[in-house]
């Protein structure tokens, strides 16, 4: 069996009790900031926040994506069963497009100029069958392209 060493009371009552170390050590308080305004981060608190409804979002996209030969009525009716984040993420797309091309027909000619194809009729009326995201995409592609 292991004997218990024993400690020397002399030492003990030399330090300073914990309590006192402590009383000495000053406490720097920091002041608490402002609390920060976080925006919503889940599809529909989104859409709610920056347009108000799902409904009000689907009328002013289906106007935008709707190609000439769509109704928008029945484009808005398919719009309002697609998700929050599908929504949001065409809602990107159209101002990606409104902001560099301008509107659908001059991105389709751009994609043509890219490709040297801008008066082959029959590819620029296979890229107006095209969705307003996968135009995005080509005319992306075509710039990087252009960069190398």
């Amino acid at each position: 069996m292991a004997s218990k060493k024993k400690t020397d009371t002399k030492s003990k009552a030399a330090r300073p009790p914990k309590s006192a170390v402590k009383a000495k050590v000053a406490k720097v308080v920091k002041a608490k900031a402002a609390p920060v305004a976080q925006k919503a981060r889940h599809p529909r608190a989104r859409v709610l926040e920056n347009h108000g409804s799902k409904e009000a979002l689907a009328k002013s996209l289906a106007a935008v994506i709707a190609r000439s030969d769509q109704d928008t009525d029945a484009l808005e009716t398919q719009l309002k069963t697609a998700s929050n984040a599908q929504l949001l993420r065409l809602s990107r797309v159209t101002a990606t497009v409104k902001q560099k091309y301008g509107n659908r027909d001059k991105l389709i000619a751009s994609i043509g100029a890219s490709h040297k194809k801008a008066k082959d009729k029959d590819f620029l009326a296979k890229l107006d069958s095209f969705s307003l995201p996968q135009l995005l995409d080509l005319a992306a592609s075509a710039e990087r392209r252009a960069r190398t």
